[in-house]
């Protein structure tokens, strides 16, 4: 005879054991999506409950932090993001059609530029500010890509959204990014801006030489 209670301790000690692991980034994803620290603490928690309660669905072997941001994800889209009333950005015809290769170009130039390096170096307090402030849709595929470092494929199966539409909306929630944080930049004196909005490299050498 099969002891019950036996085997769901052991269920229980096998997804305790898992879930232990992954605490802090849930809630580090949680604080970035609901932007407050009791919302992300409840949201963990849901998320927490609802994932040992279909633990059985769960296939041993597979990706289990993957499993359970999927979980986190799907209770904050269906109860959280309702209860804020976020506005869904809708991507058009034109940037479902984003490809891999020209995503993968765009960073190749991006990470070439020396510009970026001036945005690197701002204080964290900034970037978590301009994470937050971005729209909804591109800020869970920022946190997800840039924050939890997930591949395009896995944020897709969490978000349950095709490829194409993740690259999409990382590649313009990064633009949003990089304009927020050069703002930012600029207001706290760190660098200059042109009238057309890029950096002035020169004046920035200058500075960092006297």
């Amino acid at each position: 005879m099969i002891d019950l209670r036996r085997q769901s301790d052991r269920t229980r000690a096998e997804f305790e054991s898992l879930v232990q692991q992954h605490l802090d980034t849930l809630y580090a994803a949680a604080l970035r999506l609901t932007r407050d620290g009791k919302d992300a603490e409840d949201l963990v928690q849901d998320a927490v409950l609802r994932a040992y309660r279909f633990f059985d669905k769960f296939e041993r072997g597979t990706n289990f932090r993957a499993w359970i941001f999927k979980i986190l994800t799907n209770t904050f889209i269906n109860r959280y993001r309702r209860v804020v009333k976020e506005r869904s950005l809708v991507d058009g015809p034109e940037t479902e059609a984003v490809t891999e290769q020209f995503v993968s170009r765009e960073a190749a130039e991006q990470a070439a530029d020396p510009e970026r390096h001036f945005l690197d170096q701002l204080v964290s307090d900034d970037v978590v500010k301009a994470i937050d402030a971005l729209p909804i849709d591109f800020r869970m595929v920022v946190i997800l890509a840039d924050l939890q470092e997930f591949s395009y494929k896995e944020i897709a199966d969490i978000l349950a959204i095709p490829v194409g539409t993740v690259m999409s909306r990382l590649f313009r929630g990064r633009r949003l990014l990089e304009k927020a944080l050069l703002a930012y930049a600029a207001e706290s004196g760190h660098v200059t801006t042109r009238a057309d909005g890029s950096i002035d490299l020169e004046a920035a050498r200058r500075r960092r030489a006297t």
